[in-house]
């Protein structure tokens, strides 16, 4: 055989068979390399399935060998699925644009979660603190509709009185008619010119109608309006009567309370107005020259000095800070000298040895300043914030605030002027009310209020309104003490000329607040009714009045004997 016809001997390569399967013959060459380099646009990995989902679950025992071929997968998707310590996979890098995407997605998630909180405390503030303010003011279209459909409810005292009605006149004009005029002006308040007390705090209350609402559909049928529903309040025609008529034409206040529930049962201010003739007089007494002040409450808005009744306070911080004031003994000379200061007693009287009690009844500037000199008046100051001064009353009725400025870091030489109510101490004569009262229930104040219910025109609907707590003012040891001085005020001290006949035994504290440079005096009375079992607190203010016990003590026994003596 020739050496042509001899075949070429071929080389034979045993390629191992796993080799095989993992090579792949790339006819692009290194173009498609390159290509396969370059990161997957977002279409495309939207149309080719990611590594993570291309991998099968492997079997429990099956080998990898045993896995069939068509699960054989592109280099790039096995590279992004390759097994790491654990046998888990590792986790697909994420790309920077669908990152930057979802990082705008959450703060716009955020920001409507925000702004839907924001929605929710704005909603939970306006119910909880400016609904009223909104609903009764004279800018509300709903009270203006509503008034052409409603005939406005009328207001009661608690022993029946009407105290505020609608008529109507020859045309059919509706207007407000107040059949005792002055007396109740100021609490039950006025619908023209601006609604004030009682009108305006129960305004949209008077312009509902829960009447059988068959019979309110049909009247509306016949173009006729139906009938609001009524307010009775807490007030007593009997007391504020007698209250009214005791301050006769002085000028001053008689607030009269209900210990364990907070009732007001009385409420006079002087000087006062007919507002039956508001629209005649309002030129009058709106005047911004004028002297003429009858518009405003006193018991709620006047601020005075409270003068030798916030003797109760600094006793009750005696008490509190020093464990030996049952021990206490004051020798009155008639004054008290104190740095630059000097205080006198009443007409400079001197009192002689005084206890505690005897110091109280008596009403001994003396003694109290000499108190007041050895008192720690930061906790004084934060004591007197814990009776309402500085902030809002706890009552649900409009009032100012009481001040009470000294702390420790005052003016030294105010010090004995504030032990004996005079300095820039001021109160209303309701926040002095209540703290009569607080003292007759034990300790524990009741918020003050003006409604017992609202009740439809028929009767047969009612809406009560509760007694509410505003807390724990005094320990039962220190109401113990305060009642003991106060029924000595009354027994044997300034108070007891005034109640020498009184069929009751009352307890109190008398006052006079020099309120100008002439040493002209406010008269005060603060007290409670019968003194071991109380049903009745008040407090008296005279204006000008000078001496508590001789001014603020017959008015309180006028009040007293109205309400105890049936």
């Amino acid at each position: 055989m020739s050496s042509k016809d001899e075949k070429p001997k071929v080389r034979k390569v045993r390629v191992d068979d796993e080799e095989i399967r993992s090579r792949k013959v790339n006819p692009a060459g290194r173009r498609e390399e390159k290509a396969a380099e370059r990161p997957a646009s977002a279409k495309e990995r939207e149309k080719k399935p990611s590594a993570e989902k291309a991998v099968r679950r492997q079997k429990p025992g099956q080998s990898a060998e045993a896995r069939p071929k068509t699960e054989a997968r592109p280099d790039a998707a096995a590279a992004a699925a390759t097994p790491v310590a654990g046998g888990s996979f590792e986790p697909e890098k994420k790309d920077p644009l669908e990152q930057k995407a979802n990082k705008g997605i959450l703060i716009i998630t955020y920001f409507f979660v925000l702004v839907f909180v924001g929605m929710i405390a704005n909603l939970v503030w306006f119910v909880g603190w400016k609904s009223d303010q909104v609903i009764n003011s004279s800018y509300n279209r709903r009270e203006t509709v509503l008034a052409e459909r409603v005939v406005r409810g009328s207001i009661y005292s608690m022993d029946g009185e009407v105290l505020a009605r609608t008529e109507s006149d020859e045309d059919g004009e509706e207007h407000r008619e107040y059949p005792f005029g002055e007396m109740f002006c100021h609490v039950v308040g006025r619908t023209e010119k601006g609604k004030t007390g009682i009108e305006s705090s129960s305004n949209l209350k008077m312009l509902y109608s829960h009447d059988n609402g068959l019979h309110n559909a049909w009247e509306e049928l016949l173009g006729n309006k139906t009938k609001g529903d009524n307010v009775v309040t807490t007030l007593s025609y009997k007391l504020q009567k007698a209250a009214y008529d005791a301050l006769g034409d002085k000028d001053g206040v008689v607030v009269a309370l209900e210990p364990d529930t907070g009732k007001i049962l009385c409420m006079v201010s002087k000087p006062d107005y007919d507002p039956n003739k508001i629209n005649e007089l309002w030129e009058e007494l709106s005047a911004e020259d004028s002297e003429e002040t009858s518009l405003l409450n006193r018991a709620t808005q006047g601020l005075y000095p409270p003068g030798s009744t916030f003797k109760v306070m600094t006793t009750l911080a005696f008490l509190r800070q020093k464990s030996s004031y049952r021990n206490f003994v004051y020798n009155c000379e008639g004054t008290f000298s104190y740095r630059d200061v000097k205080i006198s007693c009443y007409n400079q009287r001197e009192h002689g040895t005084q206890t505690l009690t005897e110091a109280f009844a008596n009403s001994c500037n003396s003694a109290f300043a000499k108190i007041g000199s050895e008192l720690n008046w930061d906790e004084f100051s934060e004591m007197c914030k814990g009776l309402y001064f500085n902030q809002k009353l706890p009552a649900n009725v409009g009032a100012a605030m009481s001040k009470f400025d000294l702390d420790g870091s005052g003016d030294k030489n105010l010090i004995p002027q504030t032990s004996i109510g005079q300095g820039d101490t001021l109160m209303t004569p309701l926040h002095n009310a209540m703290i009569a009262a607080a003292v007759a229930n034990g300790g524990v104040l009741m918020k003050p209020y003006l409604i017992d219910h609202y009740e439809s025109s028929s009767g047969t609907w009612k809406e009560k309104v509760s007694p509410e707590a505003a807390g724990t003012l005094m320990s039962p040891e220190e109401v113990r003490v305060l009642t003991e001085c106060m029924r000595a005020v009354v027994s044997d001290g300034t108070a007891s000329k005034g109640f020498k006949h009184a069929s009751y035994r009352a307890a109190g504290k008398t006052g006079s607040a020099e309120y100008n440079a002439e040493k002209e005096s406010h008269a005060w009375f603060i007290g409670f009714a019968p003194y071991d079992d109380p049903s009745i607190a008040v407090c008296v203010i005279v204006e000008g009045g000078g001496s508590g016990g001789t001014a603020a003590v017959p008015i309180a026994k006028e009040v007293f004997d109205a309400w105890l003596d049936d």
